[in-house]
C-alpha cells in the first residue's frame, strides 16, 4: 500500500478475451495482475457478439435445411421454432463460458474487480463505484468497441446487436439499418428464422471494404432469401404507432415494422476511460493509436483490441494480448503480425476471405490475375435451392503468388482458415494447381480453376 493505493505490476481494464489472454499470461510471467470489467467477464464476443451470434446463425441454417431434406425424401412436416427456447438455451452456454473466463483468471491469480474503471494518471487506475486506488507498472486498455448510433429522431426505440439476444419475443417484421457484416449476418438470422427483413443501406452493395465479388454475391443472395433490400436510403425518423413502429426514410419511403436494429458499425469503447487525463492520443474516430507493440505515447499505458480499431476481430485481440504479455512481462519481445489475417462472414450462405480483394491488389501490384467460378453446389442439384456459392483467387502476375482468397459456400469460414495458411505462406498458383482436389466437394474449385477470368469488353474498349 502507498497512501492507500494498492499496487500491482499491470492493470488491465475490460475482461474481453484479448485482455483476459494478456493478463492471464501475465500473472504465469509472475506479474501481479487486477482486470476490470464493468459488464461481465467475457467481453464482447462472448456475451454479446460472435459466440451467441453464431448460435443464432446455428439456429436460423435449420429452417433452410428443413427446407432442403424434401429434396432428399425426408418429411419435416408441423415444423414450428420457438424463439424462446433458443434464447434461454443461448443463456445457459454464455453463462458457461462466462464462468470459464471467471476461473482461469482465478486460477492464474488475476484479481478480478467488477466495476467500471477510469484512468486518472500516467500510472493510476480508480474504480468509480468503490473508490479504490491502483498504482500501476502498466496499464493495458481492452475494452473493445460499441455500436455506432447516429441520433436520428426515434433513435431511442431502436435495437442494436447488443439488445438482438435478449428480446422477449422474435420480430415479426425487422427493419436493419447498415450493410456491414453485423447487418448482414443478422439480416440472415432473422430472415432464416422466418421473420420479415428489410435492410436499409446508404450505398449501392453491402459488404463495404470486402472484394466487389463477394460484395454482389451476397447482396442477391439476401435477395434470394427473401430479405427486402433498400440501397441509397437513409433512416430520418422512427416513430411509435399503435401497431409498432414506423421507418421513415429520406427516399420518402416509409414503412411498418415491430422492430428496428442499428449496424451500422462499432466505434472503439473509450468514452469515459480518462484518456484525455493521462494525455493517451486517440484518432479522429476515438480510436487508441499504438504502435506495432500495442504502446500508446505514454509511456507504461497499453491497448489492444478493437479499442485501437487495427482489425476488429476477436482472434486478433487475442494474439494481440499475448504478445503484450510475451514482450513486457516474458522473454520474447514480438509483435502480432496483422498481414493476410483471415476473416468471416455469417450469413446463408457465409463468406471466408483472406488477403486482398482484387480492387486492393490491383492498387497495390498493378496486374493481377484472377480466377473465379460462381456454381451450385452438387448438394442443391436435388435439395431444389437456388443458392449459389463463389470461389475466387487473386494472384499477383508477376511471381504467380496467391494473394487473397474469397469464397461463398456453407463450408467457407472452415475452409478459408487452411487456405489463409497457403496465402501466408506465399504458395503460388503452380503449387496450388499441384494440390490433389477432394472429390465430390465444393472446396475442390480452388484447386481445379485453370482458366483466367477475362472480363467482358464493351465496344469503345472499356471493361466491363
Amino acid at each position: 500500500m502507498n497512501d492507500g493505493q494498492e499496487q500491482v505490476d499491470l492493470f488491465v481494464i475490460g475482461a474481453g478475451s484479448g485482455g483476459v489472454r494478456a493478463a492471464r499470461m501475465s500473472a504465469g510471467y509472475g506479474a501481479s495482475v487486477a482486470i476490470a470489467e464493468e459488464y461481465r467477464i467475457g467481453g464482447t464476443c462472448v456475451i454479446r457478439g460472435c459466440v451467441p451470434k453464431k448460435f443464432l446463425v446455428y439456429a436460423s441454417a435449420y429452417g433452410q435445411g428443413f427446407n432442403e431434406a424434401r429434396g432428399y425424401g425426408w418429411s419435416a412436416d408441423n415444423i414450428r421454432f420457438d424463439w424462446s427456447s433458443l434464447i434461454a438455451a443461448k443463456d445457459v452456454e454464455i453463462d458457461r463460458l462466462s464462468g470459464i473466463y471467471r476461473r482461469n483468471l482465478g486460477n492464474a491469480g488475476v484479481q478480478m474487480l467488477e466495476e467500471r474503471a477510469e484512468i486518472t494518471g500516467p500510472d493510476t487506475v480508480r474504480l468509480v463505484q468503490s473508490g479504490r486506488v491502483f498504482k500501476c507498472g502498466k496499464i493495458l486498455i481492452a475494452t473493445g468497441g460499441t455500436p455506432r448510433l447516429l441520433g436520428f429522431e426515434g433513435e431511442e426505440h431502436t435495437i442494436t446487436s447488443n439488445e438482438a439476444f435478449h428480446l422477449a419475443k422474435m420480430p415479426d417484421h425487422i427493419v436493419i439499418n447498415g450493410g456491414g457484416y453485423i447487418a448482414c449476418e443478422f439480416a440472415s438470422i432473422f430472415a432464416g428464422l422466418g421473420a420479415r427483413v428489410c435492410l436499409i443501406y446508404r450505398r449501392d452493395l453491402v459488404l463495404r471494404g470486402f472484394d466487389d465479388d463477394v460484395r454482389t454475391h451476397i447482396h442477391n443472395e439476401l435477395i434470394r432469401q427473401g430479405v427486402r433490400v433498400i440501397t441509397h436510403a437513409n433512416i430520418e425518423t422512427v416513430k411509435k404507432t399503435e401497431n409498432g413502429l414506423c421507418v421513415a426514410l429520406d427516399t420518402g419511403v416509409n414503412i411498418d415494422c415491430d422492430q428496428v436494429m442499428m449496424a451500422i458499425g462499432r466505434v472503439p469503447a473509450t468514452e469515459g476511460l480518462g484518456l484525455e487525463t493521462a494525455g493517451v492520443n486517440t484518432d479522429a474516430a476515438g480510436a487508441i493509436m499504438v504502435d506495432e507493440f500495442g504502446q500508446t505515447n505514454v509511456p507504461g499505458i497499453f491497448a489492444v483490441g478493437d479499442v485501437t480499431d487495427r482489425i476488429a476481430l476477436t482472434p486478433v485481440a487475442i494474439r494481440e494480448g499475448a504478445a503484450f504479455a510475451d514482450s513486457e512481462f516474458g522473454d520474447r519481445r514480438h509483435a502480432f503480425d496483422h498481414k493476410d489475417v483471415a476473416s468471416a462472414v455469417f450469413t446463408q450462405p457465409p463468406v471466408g476471405s483472406v488477403g486482398l480483394s482484387e480492387h486492393e491488389a490491383r492498387e497495390k501490384y498493378g496486374e493481377v490475375d484472377i480466377y473465379k467460378s460462381s456454381f451450385r453446389p452438387m448438394r442443391h442439384t436435388i435439395s431444389g435451392s437456388q443458392e449459389q456459392y463463389l470461389m475466387k483467387l487473386v494472384v499477383r502476375t508477376e511471381d504467380q503468388v496467391v494473394v487473397g482468397v474469397h469464397i461463398v459456400s456453407d463450408a467457407a469460414p472452415e475452409i478459408i482458415q487452411v487456405a489463409a495458411i497457403a496465402v501466408k505462406a506465399g504458395l503460388t498458383k503452380a503449387e496450388w494447381d499441384e494440390t490433389c482436389a477432394v472429390h465430390p466437394t465444393a472446396a475442390e474449385e480452388l484447386v481445379l480453376m485453370r482458366e483466367k477470368f477475362i472480363p467482358p469488353v464493351l465496344e469503345d474498349g472499356e471493361a466491363v
